[in-house]
């Protein structure tokens, strides 16, 4: 069986590594560095007050006994006099302490003996550590040494030491506490994150993600709900979008099935029957269309439209899609305006440009009644280039002017038809080349603007070709 560490406990593990770390680091670093400065500062003190009372020792003999007795008591600390020996080697002659043997051989007044200067240093003796100083006192006179135990530093030490790891399990207990309820409090909202995740992964938007925290995992939370929101919408637009394109595939299929039906009925006379195959001919285009805009739909979702940036004459641009579309306009009854101003050159697509000039003039022709004039020009600007589709027909509704450019959209009322795929295509094949179309009303009038950058060079041979359309 494998032990699952969740957040809570490597949080609070963590959390305990760092303060045992911290720990460690001030108790290596506070209780030797104290227990030698007490010891050194207690050394020192030796040193400079031997050195004091070495010209205080009476010259007589007779008086060393009291001087010693009471010195020990002033400096809280034994006082031992020495005289040289003739063979190598001290011997005390006078001792405020109770055991002169204890000190006969004392390393540290040997080694002031053989160098005949000061010597300090620690010595043990009976498992006691003491601080001790030694000084020659004159010529060949005696030998002075200050002896200082040590029990009250290294009782101050263990006393710190105590302190630091009584205060270290406390601080370890507080911490423990401390940390693993924060830990998981902490570790209940990346869970409550993990099972927003798991029902966004199931297809479940309709929940919200709430953290009103400010720190990064509240960030995290709302990143996650700006993240539920667009899949919502995503997957609301997915679903219209499967639903309206069925739709749009159902109703010529339908068509063309019934009309079908109907020609297999030997008693049609020749002209129900031309007009049979003359509306299944419309159906057929009108699914041909459809199809191509739906491939453009799903590679524009996907980035795998390409546009070319080159020089576009949006003059001929005019002058194709009248031709094309000039048919059309005279059997629905409107007029069709062409109009440019002089050389208006853009740096886009040519067929894509096309593409949505087309798609432009087609919706002002499909929904706006007969007799309207359609006009379509081309004008140049600062560094873009615009071409403008403006009919003069009854308008948009003011409620629908925002979402003409959504997908399968159209506006309710006799003359709405189509697949609503045209302008939602325009717009991204604009902004694909860099461009932008917009919608205005001036003065009653409907307007569609494509902008576009405008071309800095192109061809001589186009230059000297090209010329304005003119009504």
């Amino acid at each position: 069986m494998t032990l699952r560490w969740g957040v809570g406990a490597r949080l609070s593990v963590a959390l305990l590594l760092v303060l045992a770390g911290a720990f460690t680091i001030v108790y290596v670093a506070v209780v030797p560095s104290l227990e030698r400065r007490l010891v050194g500062n207690r050394v020192e003190q030796l040193r400079e007050t031997s050195l004091s009372l070495r010209n205080e020792v009476p010259e007589d003999p007779s008086e060393w006994n009291d001087w010693v007795e009471l010195t020990s008591r002033q400096q809280n600390a034994r006082v031992v006099l020495y005289m040289p020996l003739i063979a190598p080697g001290l011997l005390p002659q006078v001792d405020s302490g109770l055991r002169s043997d204890a000190v006969k051989d004392d390393p540290i007044a040997k080694r002031s003996g053989e160098t005949l200067g000061l010597e300090s240093g620690t010595v043990e003796r009976g498992g006691r550590p003491f601080a001790e100083a030694a000084v020659p006192v004159a010529g060949n006179g005696p030998f002075l040494l200050l002896s200082s135990p040590l029990q009250d530093a290294f009782e101050t030490v263990d006393f710190v030491e105590q302190t630091i790891l009584i205060a270290g399990l406390l601080a370890f207990g507080a911490a423990l506490l401390v940390g693993f309820t924060a830990a998981n409090m902490f570790a209940r909202r990346i869970r409550r994150l993990e099972r927003a995740a798991d029902r966004i992964a199931s297809g479940r938007f309709d929940e919200p993600i709430v953290d009103t925290r400010t720190d990064e995992l509240g960030e995290l939370a709302r990143a996650f709900d700006r993240m539920r929101e667009r899949l919502a919408g995503l997957d609301h637009a997915r679903s219209e979008f499967i639903a309206n394109a069925s739709h749009e595939l159902r109703t010529p299929i339908f068509s063309l099935g019934g009309h079908l039906e109907l020609l297999d009925d030997e008693e049609l006379d020749d002209e129900t029957r031309r007009d049979f195959v003359s509306e299944m001919r419309s159906q057929v285009s009108r699914l041909g269309k459809l199809t191509a805009e739906l491939l453009d739909l799903s590679r524009l979702d996907a980035g795998r439209l390409r546009v070319e940036e080159e020089p576009v004459d949006l003059a001929e641009t005019i002058r194709l899609v009248v031709g094309e579309l000039g048919p059309l306009a005279l059997r629905s009854g409107h007029t069709l305006e062409p109009s440019s101003n002089g050389l208006v050159w853009a740096l886009a697509d040519s067929q894509r440009v096309l593409q949505v000039a087309r798609s432009l003039v087609e919706n002002a022709l499909r929904h706006t009644p007969e007799g309207t004039k359609v006009v379509i020009r081309a004008e140049p600007r600062a560094d873009e280039v615009e071409l403008v589709v403006e009919d003069d027909g009854p308008g948009i509704p003011p409620e629908h002017r925002a979402h003409v450019f959504d997908r399968f959209y159209r506006v309710d009322g006799a003359m709405a038809s189509g697949s609503g795929l045209g302008l939602a295509i325009a717009r991204e094949l604009a902004q694909l080349m860099g461009g932008a179309l917009e919608l205005s009303e001036t003065g009653g009038r409907t307007r569609f603007t494509l902008r576009l950058p405008a071309a800095q060079e192109f061809p001589r041979e186009n230059e000297l070709a090209a010329s304005p359309v003119s009504t």
